[in-house]
């Protein structure tokens, strides 16, 4: 797919840390409960940590203790969708639609009390927190 941001595997390699790349460019997963965003609650944006595309505004984060980010809709056309089929099952993969970085995954129906009754779940290492500015200026 061509994507707004166009990089080299080696440039990929020589911006993210091994562990942002397996998750971001191979489509890896954190261990749970591990991320540094699981139960942040601060006001801001979440942007794409391999190209800072704005994703997610933290009044869509929710806690759903399933050990990783979740939110109940992203930002509007900010993200993609792609079948995955990888765990021989079927689950809808959430990309960033500005790279192509493999964000997480997204489920519907779990019974969430949320608008949308979806759960995006998505990798802390996919992410970097803009904190809103509560100071008023």
């Amino acid at each position: 797919m061509s994507y707004p941001v166009q990089k080299s595997d080696a440039e990929w390699r020589e911006q993210l840390t091994p562990q942002e790349y397996a998750v971001l460019r191979k489509a890896g997963t954190e261990a749970p409960f591990t991320g540094e965003y699981t139960d942040t609650v601060a006001p801001g944006v979440y942007s794409c940590r391999a190209c800072g595309a704005k994703l997610f505004e933290s009044d869509t984060k929710f806690g759903s203790h399933c050990g990783w980010p979740s939110f109940f809709q992203p930002i509007t056309d900010t993200v993609e969708y792609i079948e995955d089929t990888s765990l021989g099952m079927k689950r809808v993969e959430v990309r960033c639609a500005n790279c192509g970085s493999h964000l997480g995954h997204v489920f519907e129906g779990e019974g969430y009390d949320t608008p949308t009754d979806q759960r995006y779940c998505i990798n802390s290492i996919s992410l970097s927190l803009e904190p809103a500015d509560t100071t008023g200026q």
